[in-house]
């Protein structure tokens, strides 16, 4: 199958690129709102956008310029999305205050967790049974589905707004950033009872907010997005330290995806543009123009 790559922003469109020529094979709009987060089901069947205050669920094969589903229930922002591996349920974070567990095939809440304040972000832990969710007020939660509780409550730093958390393809390890630029990293250990979180390592990613990170498929490596106008590369394997900055933006980046192979990345900013990084070279191999306001989300699928 072909690669999907897919952006939206706030111009109120989403739009799939060619991945190697970078010319826009698709654009759909998405007029009631902008664009907050993209997510490709596994199957690359149907793309999913998380607005203001609805999630829309797209068919990728289709020419149909109209959602398949809509997902209803968030008061405010939807700031991300995450498919089941089977994509049978997906779940969402938002402003609302709000982590949302869904039946993809017919649009309904499943479950409903709350956090005292507005949610950055949901992940899926690979064992398909726990959630990870992080909020403004700094807080990391852990929610079993199965006891339909959380389990963990981690706070870093008070009252620093954790902004992103990525959770290991194999499960060994959880990372958060926060608006202060720093990094927080757990070791994950998995028994037949609960998950085991250990903190494992702090460091300075960045000298200013930390809009977004991301483990590598390979869990080798791990990308942190910032207000400073640059994304940078963490080696896990040698401690976190600093494998390349990549710069060439010129405003904030939002959001990035790693290829299947964790050799390229393509990162999203509000300078309008996409671009897809060599990470053997720190060289930008490919920009995407069309967009003409801030682009905030970035989709890849390429296995």
């Amino acid at each position: 199958m072909s690669v999907i790559l897919a952006s939206a922003g706030y111009d109120h469109t989403i739009r799939f690129w060619e991945a190697l020529t970078g010319v826009c094979s698709r654009t759909i709009q998405h007029s009631d709102s902008q664009v907050n987060r993209l997510e490709i089901t596994s199957d690359k069947k149907y793309l999913a956008a998380a607005g203001n205050p609805k999630v829309r669920l797209y068919d990728i094969r289709s020419t149909n310029p109209n959602p398949v589903a809509h997902f209803e229930g968030h008061t405010s922002n939807v700031t991300s999305i995450a498919f089941q591996i089977d994509s049978r349920w997906m779940c969402s974070s938002s402003e609302d205050g709000t982590v949302k567990v869904w039946d993809v095939r017919s649009p309904s809440v499943q479950r409903n967790y709350k956090h005292n304040c507005p949610v950055n972000e949901v992940v899926i832990h690979p064992n398909q049974g726990e959630l990870i969710s992080c909020d403004q007020n700094g807080t990391v939660r852990v929610w079993d589905l199965s006891e339909n509780k959380c389990t963990h409550q981690l706070i870093p730093e008070d009252d620093v707004s954790i902004q992103s958390v990525s959770v290991a393809s194999d499960g060994s390890m959880l990372v958060a950033g926060n608006n202060k630029g720093n990094c927080y990293v757990w070791d994950m250990e998995n028994n037949t009872d609960e998950t085991i979180l250990k903190p494992a390592r702090k460091f300075k990613a960045h000298s200013k907010y930390i809009t977004r990170v991301l483990l590598s498929s390979d869990c080798r490596h791990l990308a942190t997005c910032s207000a400073d106008h640059t994304t940078r590369i963490w080696s896990t394997m040698d401690d976190f330290q600093l494998e390349t900055t990549l710069r060439g933006h010129q405003r904030w980046v939002w959001d990035c995806s790693f290829s299947a192979d964790s050799a390229y990345l393509v990162t999203a900013c509000s300078d309008h543009y996409v671009r897809l990084w060599d990470l053997s070279t720190n060289e930008t191999v490919r920009q995407y123009n069309g967009h003409n306001k801030g682009v905030v989300s970035v989709a890849l699928n390429d296995v």
